[in-house]
C-alpha cells in the first residue's frame, strides 16, 4: 500500500512544480485527475468542488478508481463509452449517473481529456470534469428515498453497492444485483436527466482547458511539460492506455523493449523493475536494452542474449547487472518475444529476477515457472490490446 500512495505523491510532484495543488484547488470547478500508468488507474488529485459535491474526503478518494461513485443505476453503456474513450486515448463527454457518499444520485455531464507527455507522447493523466445537470421531475420515491411502505430502499440498494465496491463477496455482489433491476424499473426512468445544456457543455470544456492550461504552465517548472494534444520524438512506438493498466497489474519486475529500433529501446518498465533497480521510470524509458550491464558483465551472456533474439527465441542467462547506486546483483534474467493478435512480433519482455533473495510463491512456483508465468500475463495483455484498441502510435 505504502508503494502505490508513493507512486500517487510521485504522479504529480514529478512532473509539476509543488505549487499546482494550490493552483488547481483556486478553480470552482469539480474535476479529479487520473494517472493510467499506476495500476488500477487511480485519482491523483481531486478539487476542493468535487470532494464537496460528492461529499467524501480527500484521503477517501485519493489512491481510488472511479468505480466508487457509481451505483445500481449508472448506465453500462456509459462506462463503456468511457473505457473506449481511455484505450483510444481520446476525449469524451456523455452524461453519466454517479453517487454521492450518502448514496443520494446525481446526474453529471462528464467530460474527459488526455494530458500528453511533451517528450515522448505518452498518456501522463486523464483530466474529468463533472458537471451536474438538471433532472425531470420525479414519481414514486421521494428524493429521501422512503417509499410508500416506510423503507428506505436508496439505504438498502446504495448501502449494498457501497460494499460492492469494497468487497469481494459473491453473495454481497448477487443480492445488488438483484436489487439493481428492481432499483432499475422503479427509479432510473423517474430520474431521466434532460439533455445537458450547450452552456453546460461550454462551461465543461472550458474548466477542462483551464485545468490543461495549468498542468502546462506548472510543468514548465520542471522542465517535464505537458500538453492537451500528442506529441512524439524519436519514432518510439507508444503503448496505450489500456494495455499499460493491464500491464500495471502484473506485479513481477519486468520491461518491454521493442525489438524494431536500434538498441531495442525499453518501452515500459513495471513498477517491481524500478524498485528493484532504483531508477524513476522517465530514466528507464527510451534506454538501451541492455542499460544495466557494466564493465564487469560477461560479454559471452550479451552475446548470448543478442543471438537469442535475433533468432526471434526465448532464452534464460544468470548476468551480472547494475543498479542506480552503481551496486551491483545477479540477475536471473528471462528474455521472449512477444507476439501480438496477428502474430508479429510486437515487443521483447526481460523478466528480472534478482539471485539469492529468497523469493517464496504462495503457489510453491520456482522462480523459473514464476518467469514464464509472467511471460504468458504479459503476451495476454499485449494480444488483447492490439485485438482492440492498438497501440497508440498512429
Amino acid at each position: 500500500m505504502e508503494s502505490q500512495l508513493a507512486l500517487i505523491e510521485q504522479s504529480f510532484n514529478y512532473r509539476y512544480s509543488i505549487w499546482v495543488r494550490e493552483a488547481l484547488d483556486e478553480l470552482p470547478d469539480n474535476f479529479t485527475i487520473t494517472d493510467p500508468s499506476i495500476s488500477g488507474h487511480p485519482i491523483v488529485f481531486a478539487s476542493r468542488g468535487f470532494l464537496k459535491m460528492s461529499g467524501y474526503s480527500m484521503e477517501e478518494v485519493i489512491g481510488n478508481n472511479g468505480r466508487v461513485f457509481q451505483g445500481p443505476g449508472t448506465s453500462r453503456r456509459s462506462i463503456t463509452e468511457i473505457q473506449e474513450a481511455i484505450q483510444e486515448e481520446r476525449t469524451i463527454q456523455t452524461i453519466l449517473l454517479n453517487y454521492r457518499k450518502d448514496g443520494t444520485p446525481i446526474w453529471i455531464l462528464f467530460h474527459m481529456s488526455p494530458v500528453f507527455s511533451q517528450e515522448d507522447g505518452r498518456v501522463i493523466h486523464f483530466v474529468a470534469v463533472q458537471v451536474p445537470i438538471s433532472t425531470k421531475p420525479t414519481s414514486g420515491p421521494g428524493r429521501d428515498g422512503v417509499c410508500g411502505d416506510g423503507c428506505r430502499s436508496r439505504d438498502i440498494v446504495f448501502g449494498s453497492c457501497r460494499r460492492e465496491v469494497c468487497s469481494d463477496s459473491v453473495l454481497e455482489v448477487d443480492r445488488v444485483l438483484a436489487l439493481e433491476s428492481t432499483f432499475d424499473s422503479d427509479n432510473r426512468e423517474n430520474e431521466e436527466p434532460q439533455e445537458a445544456s450547450d452552456q453546460e457543455k461550454r462551461r465543461a470544456a472550458a474548466a477542462v482547458n483551464n485545468i490543461l492550461s495549468l498542468l502546462t504552465h506548472y510543468s514548465e517548472f520542471t522542465g517535464r511539460l505537458v500538453c492537451g494534444k500528442r506529441c512524439t520524438l524519436s519514432g518510439i512506438a507508444l503503448l496505450g492506455a489500456s494495455l499499460i493498466i493491464s500491464l500495471g497489474r502484473i506485479k513481477q519486475s519486468f520491461v518491454l523493449t521493442d525489438p524494431h529500433l536500434p538498441a531495442m529501446p525499453i518501452v515500459y518498465a513495471s513498477d517491481a523493475f524500478l524498485k528493484l533497480t532504483g531508477y524513476a521510470r522517465h530514466e528507464v524509458l527510451g534506454c538501451p536494452c541492455m542499460f544495466l550491464c557494466g564493465v564487469d558483465t560477461d560479454p559471452s551472456t550479451l552475446l548470448q542474449l543478442k543471438e537469442r533474439i535475433q533468432t526471434e527465441q526465448a532464452c534464460t542467462v544468470r548476468i551480472l547487472n547494475y543498479r542506480k547506486d552503481r551496486s551491483s546483483f545477479w540477475n536471473l534474467l528471462h528474455v521472449s518475444p512477444v507476439r501480438n493478435a496477428s502474430g508479429k512480433i510486437a515487443y521483447s519482455v526481460w523478466v528480472q529476477m534478482e539471485e539469492g533473495c529468497g523469493y517464496q510463491d504462495a503457489q510453491g512456483l520456482s522462480p523459473e515457472m514464476r518467469q514464464r508465468s509472467t511471460v504468458g500475463a504479459v503476451k495476454v495483455a499485449v494480444r488483447s490490446s492490439s485485438m482492440g484498441a492498438g497501440p497508440s502510435n498512429s
